[in-house]
């Protein structure tokens, strides 16, 4: 018998390792699988390829599936996310001359989001207050989980998104080249891309989106549902697959060869010691200066791969206070019902691998690792604290949604 073969789409960025590792390391075979991974550029390529059947499966955006389903997206296809690919791993990265103006507003250099906010703020006075042109800061796409945690630093540090500053969509391979020609002034995106700006000497990292979120969502698996429901064998042995990989891949032992293998011309063509770095933990905010910060991408542990219902609900709950979507009941159940987290538990039952057994938790609750039972064994989750010190409650999605709205 062959393997089945399923089509696979990526953006090349540190967070697809989880499924390029599936393939390149014989996950996917183990369980009679081949993925054909197919790099593209930017994620309205996923989206769209994705959406007319292209691709099978893609390394997704973790709003993504939450925009197609609510009817943002220019092709109507269900979308769900059956798993998510890490926790974490996102850089806000500013121009050389932005972070000047910010250390000189007092911004500290270890990242801290809400000095640093404040301090970006003193920055945007200053420039209203001498004409200077609005910052042009960058995210990936409208539907990201960078554009929602840019925003949501950026107002909790008394900046409004749609006023002060002007948000800009960039692809995450052209972040570093567009504020190379100052066409941006800064950008938030996944790695390595703040690293490579840090390493051409064109930026400098000023805080990460796991210190505006701790172990925040980012990317997913996601895949139409139609293809999910025709072909529910499949998916389950690749969430199996998946999940495997992903704890090979966070095991320090493995990420040297991960590192080379991420590197490679064919993936993310960039520098093995510069992937390696962000692999580890070992983050440069600025040229020969490291900072250590061991939980900056988190690949499986704390439960990394569970599709969690209460991410999609603050995915949506940003989606309606920035104004892309209305927020109704039906609303709010099509964004829950694109994570599966059903899907997830059915596939890995009995793998030995924990598993959580509630679908949703209150985000922003853990101020510390904590132990949760859970299905096939113990985990620990958190710290999961947002930096201005909130939480968010699926349960009352209502009250949090009309709060931010003040």
């Amino acid at each position: 018998m062959g393997l089945t073969q399923i089509s696979a789409g990526y953006v090349p960025l540190l967070d697809s390792a989880v499924l390029l590792a599936t393939e390149e390391f014989g996950f996917a075979e183990s369980e009679g699988l081949h993925l054909n991974l197919v790099r593209e550029t930017s994620w309205a390529n996923i989206r769209d390829r994705v959406a007319i059947g292209h691709l099978d499966v893609a390394h997704m955006l973790g709003p993504m599936p939450l925009s197609a389903n609510l009817g943002l997206t220019p092709l109507d296809a269900a979308v769900i996310a059956p798993m998510a690919l890490g926790l974490g791993g996102a850089a806000m990265t500013m121009s050389n001359a932005v972070w000047a103006k910010m250390a000189e507003a007092g911004a500290p250099e270890d990242g801290a989001p809400g000095p640093v906010g404040a301090a970006l703020r003193k920055v945007v006075e200053d420039r209203v207050r001498t004409g200077e042109p609005r910052l042009r800061l960058a995210v990936v796409h409208p539907e990201s989980a960078h554009n929602y945690a840019l925003r949501y630093w950026l107002a909790a540090s008394g900046i409004n998104p749609d006023q002060d500053v002007d948000i800009v969509i960039v692809p995450p391979p052209l972040q570093a080249d567009a504020l190379a020609a100052k066409r941006t002034d800064g950008f938030c995106v996944g790695e390595p891309f703040g690293s490579v700006a840090v390493a051409r000497g064109i930026g400098r990292i000023v805080t990460t989106k796991g210190q505006i979120w701790q172990m925040s969502p980012d990317k997913v698996l996601g895949t139409r549902l139609q293809w999910a429901e025709r072909f529910p064998e499949q998916l389950a042995a690749l969430l199996r697959a998946a999940t495997r990989a992903a704890r090979w891949c966070e095991d320090p032992a493995n990420h040297a060869a991960l590192s080379a293998m991420l590197a490679r011309e064919d993936r993310l063509g960039i520098d093995a010691d510069l992937i390696l770095r962000t692999l580890s933990g070992r983050l440069q905010f600025e040229a020969g200066v490291e900072k250590s910060m061991p939980d900056f991408f988190v690949p499986y542990s704390r439960a990394a791969n569970f599709p969690w219902v209460s991410h999609a609900l603050w995915f949506y709950s940003q989606m309606v206070r920035w104004g892309q979507a209305a927020h109704t009941q039906e609303n709010a159940q099509k964004a829950a019902s694109s994570y599966r987290p059903d899907l997830y538990r059915a596939a890995l039952s009995g793998m030995g691998m924990p598993v959580p057994g509630a679908s949703s938790k209150i985000e922003g609750a853990l101020t510390e690792p904590t132990q949760v039972g859970a299905l096939g064994g113990r985990l620990t989750l958190g710290p999961d604290g947002f930096f201005d010190g909130t939480d968010f409650d699926p349960d009352k999605l209502d009250a949090y949604i009309a709060a931010q709205a003040k």
